[in-house]
């Protein structure tokens, strides 16, 4: 028998250990502890996580023990397998993603996809996603959305893409999503402003699930008057969600 392929949500930013059941359910934080191999796109990061949960449920084994293997963009696709023994050989396993929850608009999607190719059962655990959060937070159009990754960072092309994906929302009554390097917040709404209609409505979604987190939605106009005055959003290197729906 093969063993289970635990997708374990992690927290949106730094937490403390008794912030933690505020963010992620006793039944992760109980799974999680009992596992001993997890795949993570970074280990540090992946150690930090187990650390955290590890101060409210003992862990399977002492941290330095636990095996992390990495999964991230610069992992070749021929090395998934490697990754998979472990549980083909009957060992359970936890997926961790860098925030938030696993395999949406992560790499470990290619290990969940090869999973269910070998019969690997995968099971999905509550916790925080930014992406659905911003969208219940942001008033905008929940029963139809788009998740874009990143735009590009050239402003022309910035520009068009944020024009293309306006004409798309307004057309199908549809919030589109992305995201942007935090140390470039700033220039991104800049961006947004600027290429979009008055009327369009725009979301900033920032540090979501965490004590600093931020949710303003406005008109393009009203953005763009509130960043002329000085009273734009404090997200300079906080990780943030950008949503916007065509009116």
């Amino acid at each position: 028998m093969p063993g289970t392929l635990y997708l374990i949500p992690n927290t949106l930013g730094p937490a403390e250990p008794d912030a933690l059941a505020q963010i992620l359910p006793e039944q992760v934080q109980a799974i999680a502890s009992r596992l001993d191999y997890f795949v993570g796109e970074n280990a540090k990061t992946t150690r930090a996580f187990l650390k955290l949960v590890g101060a409210r449920h003992p862990l399977a084994r002492p941290l330095q023990e636990i095996q992390i293997a990495e999964l991230n963009v610069n992992t070749p696709a021929q090395a998934l397998a490697a990754l998979l023994e472990p549980l083909l050989a009957g060992r359970d396993a936890g997926l961790v993603s860098e925030a938030g929850v696993p395999a949406v608009a992560d790499p470990g999607a290619d290990l969940v996809r090869l999973a269910h190719q070998h019969g690997v059962p995968v099971r999905p655990l509550v916790g925080p996603s930014s992406l659905l959060l911003s969208v219940m937070a942001s008033g905008l159009n929940g029963q139809s959305f788009a998740f874009n990754g990143y735009l590009p960072t050239d402003a022309e092309q910035r520009a068009k893409r944020i024009r293309e994906l306006e004409q798309r929302s307004r057309k199908e009554k549809q919030t589109q999503l992305f995201i942007e390097t935090p140390y470039r917040n700033a220039a991104m709404l800049e961006a947004l402003v600027a290429a979009c209609q008055p009327g369009t409505l725009v979301c900033v979604a920032t540090d979501l699930s965490l004590a600093s987190e931020s949710v303003r939605t406005m008109t393009a106009a009203k953005w763009k008057a509130a960043l002329a005055a000085g009273k734009g959003p404090d997200f300079h290197k906080k990780p943030t969600v950008f949503l916007l729906l065509g009116q």
